[in-house]
């Protein structure tokens, strides 16, 4: 299992291109040499989340809820716990 938590503070005005606030992030969650889960902020992508192969748009707000949500869905991927 690999569990990764990046996350860069931009110092204004620079911002990833489809993001509105001043953070880039990588939250990624591997088991067995496969992305299970992975929330980011690729440029032009903007905020989203990656669930297997399929990805969905993310509603960036803090990071903190950022961290939380993401450390819950691997919880849950894990049966509870981490």
């Amino acid at each position: 299992m690999i569990l990764q938590l990046k996350l860069w503070e931009l110092q204004p005005p620079d911002r990833v291109p489809g993001s509105v606030h001043g953070f880039k992030y990588s939250l990624f969650y591997d088991r067995q040499g496969q992305r299970i889960l992975a929330y980011d902020n690729e440029a032009g992508k903007g905020d989203h989340v990656h669930r297997g192969a399929e990805e969905t748009p993310y509603l960036f707000t803090t990071f903190e809820t950022l961290r939380d949500d993401f450390l819950t869905e691997v919880g849950r991927l894990r049966g509870g716990t981490l």
